[in-house]
């Protein structure tokens, strides 16, 4: 977890390599035989940092994060900022959208959160994204299109992600969306001052510009058209549908007509049908979804004069639109959020509830939701709550404790499934879709499936899922067999394809017997990748390397309770590139060169050596000379970023 704010404002830097005791030798055979030398020597050793490692979409943040600061250098043709888009793209082609909207697993483990507190990776992200907006930056060219075509079902996060990478591959693809444009829940979930509807447009545009991609909306697979005519017309099919049917409260009285699901209700908005909302609200949640429910509805305001039998439900469902509302016919409307879950436990992201309070709304934690009261005309009148416990991860209502809500609607945000209506067949009986380890529907040939509708979570789980169902797909329709995952299942830094980007790649290799490398020019040199199977912690860094750097935060633009009505200013500001800069910088490179020198000059036998600086390229800095090392391991001791470790050398 990130660093508490009384731990960042007093830090406690007293980091050390060893603990007192680990001077002296604990095995008398190392005291004999390797007091000051050892048949050891230095190895580069590549490892996932934990930022890539907690990414959904497995992005190269550590990548991107150097080539932001300047460590990392790009090719001639190529500038800096669109040096990092590319790096960053290889994984996700939504850095401006999730750079923006994502809760950011990779900050929670990030090894700085263990010197003072994360980089603020989402910031960078939102930076790369929008100079490439404003730069107009574009894919390079995809291969050559095969004679293969895959139908992708849905065009959401997961769906626009598959074409994306299937595209990159050579595979052409149509996509099938119900909705008049594609974006799914990036577009009719999140509203337009969390998630602005030109930079969506934009980056789902750069997709499309790839060529290859045809777009079919206001089609429904299982509706407008059969699952069996897809079958027929193309090579493989991906099911990206989402979850988009939200789930009632399962509590009496649920089925009354002004009880409405946060979907529902975002939807609406969204598209532009809701445009006010009755006097008094109740929301019930403690997700995110919830979270821009309440939101919305502060914003939107109630009518001053609301008239008789207003039926906020009719707009919600889609039997009703209103019409343009004058800023001076709103008032505030009283809405509330109850929680299961303490306000610290709750599933949406701390600071989206802190806006939420700050925008006033009331918070109710710790109950639960017993009965919906019904008026004489059958409609929601109030609810029924009481404290509760959670007892085995289920809510336990407190005796004695029942309590009331006044609303005048009642909004269910605690889940969402999947509509498989029509494609009842992939339906695993839960109103969603099995997959395996490789993204393939069990029982279903040639057809692979990404996204929520597998089980709900992130915007970037689902664009992550399409990635490597894509490459299955890739594998699956060039009838090769399907190659195992990496335990580190991330897209990462490759050494052999930086050195053939800067013009040093290997020579061929000849085949016949050598002793050692140091001298040929074959191989690459004491040099090991783990990254597909080690994710580097900070117990391998040298943290007193890393003085106490404040985090350099996004400005964010929140209205108070005051000024909230009609407020639909983006929040968050993006940085400018000093400041991108300047927050990269306190990226530790965990796991790779960072280039700091400290083994060049802390070696007491000269044996570590920069190498020449035509021969240079990251993670190809320092090289060790085998005839002058002792295997004193100082350099392993001094290496901020654990790259480098004590191994057989010769």
């Amino acid at each position: 977890m990130s660093t508490s704010r009384d731990e960042m404002q007093e830090p406690k830097l007293t980091f050390r390599k060893f603990r007192n005791g680990d001077h002296d030798w604990r095995n008398w055979r190392k005291q004999i035989f390797e007091a000051d030398h050892s048949f050891k020597c230095p190895t580069y050793v590549l490892r996932t940092p934990p930022c890539q490692g907690g990414c959904p979409a497995g992005e190269e943040i550590r990548g991107y994060l150097q080539i932001v600061r300047g460590i990392e250098r790009p090719p001639a043709d190529v500038g800096r900022q669109e040096y990092a888009f590319r790096r960053l793209t290889e994984a996700n082609p939504f850095p401006s959208v999730m750079g923006r909207v994502c809760p950011a697993p990779c900050q929670d483990a990030c090894n700085r959160n263990d010197v003072d507190d994360f980089v603020g990776i989402n910031a960078v992200e939102q930076f790369i994204g929008d100079t490439a907006i404003s730069e107009k930056f574009s894919y390079p060219a995809a291969q050559a299109l095969g004679d293969k075509k895959v139908a992708i079902i849905g065009g959401g996060p997961a769906g626009l992600s598959a074409a994306y990478h299937l595209r990159r591959r050579g595979h052409a693809s149509t996509i099938f969306d119900e909705h008049d444009e594609l974006g799914g829940m990036m577009r009719y979930g999140l509203p337009r001052y969390r998630m602005p509807r030109d930079v969506l447009d934009r980056e789902i545009q750069r997709i499309l510009d790839l060529n290859g991609i045809e777009v079919r909306t206001g089609t429904r697979v299982g509706r407008d058209v059969s699952s069996a005519e897809v079958e027929k017309d193309f090579d493989a099919v991906v099911w990206a549908l989402g979850c988009q049917a939200g789930y009632p409260l399962p509590v009496p009285g649920a089925d009354a007509p002004n009880c409405v699901t946060g979907i529902k209700f975002l939807e609406a908005f969204n598209i532009g049908r809701l445009k006010v909302v009755p006097p008094k609200i109740v929301c019930v949640g403690g997700g995110d979804t919830s979270i821009d429910v309440v939101s919305v509805a502060r914003r939107l305001g109630c009518l001053k004069n609301a008239p008789a039998g207003d039926l906020p439900e009719r707009v919600i469902e889609g039997s009703a639109e209103h019409g343009e509302i004058p800023d001076d016919a709103r008032a505030s409307a009283d809405v509330t959020l109850t929680s299961l879950f303490p306000k610290s436990q709750m599933t949406a992201a701390a600071h989206e509830v802190r806006d939420a309070i700050k925008e006033g709304v009331k918070i109710l934690d710790e109950v639960m939701p017993l009965e919906i009261l019904l008026d004489e005309n059958g409609r929601a009148r109030g609810l029924k709550m009481a404290r509760c416990d959670m007892v085995d991860n289920r809510p336990v209502p407190k005796a004695g404790t029942e309590f009331e809500l006044e609303c005048d609607l009642i909004v269910s945000a605690i889940g969402q499934g999947g509509d498989l209506t029509g494609v009842d067949d992939m339906n695993n009986g839960r109103g969603l879709i099995d997959a395996d380890k490789f993204y393939q529907v069990p029982n279903h040939p040639g057809h692979f499936v990404a996204g929520d509708i597998i089980r709900p979570h992130l915007l970037t789980t689902a664009i992550g899922q399409a990635s490597v169902a894509a490459e299955t797909i890739d594998q699956y329709l060039r009838h090769v067999e399907i190659q195992k995952r990496p335990k580190v299942d991330k897209h990462r830094f490759n050494l052999m394809n930086k050195l053939k980007e800067a013009g040093l790649e290997p020579e061929e290799y000849d085949h016949q017997q050598k002793r050692g490398t140091n001298s040929s020019n074959f191989a690459i040199h004491n040099f090991e990748d783990r990254s597909a199977h080690e994710i580097i912690q900070s117990s391998k860094l040298f943290l007193a390397q890393f003085p106490y750097t404040a985090r350099l935060k996004r400005l964010e633009i929140g209205p108070t309770a005051d000024e909230v009505i009609g407020h639909f200013m983006e929040r968050t500001v993006t940085l400018n590139d000093e400041q991108a800069q300047q927050e990269a910088n306190r990226c530790m490179s965990c796991g790779l060169c960072f280039e700091c020198d400290n083994c060049v000059i802390y070696c007491p036998q000269n044996a570590v050596f920069r190498v020449k600086k035509n021969q240079s390229t990251t993670g190809r800095y320092v090289d060790t000379d085998y005839t002058r090392c002792i295997g004193c391991h100082i350099c392993s001791d001094v290496c901020p970023t654990g790259y480098i470790d004590m191994a057989l050398g010769e």
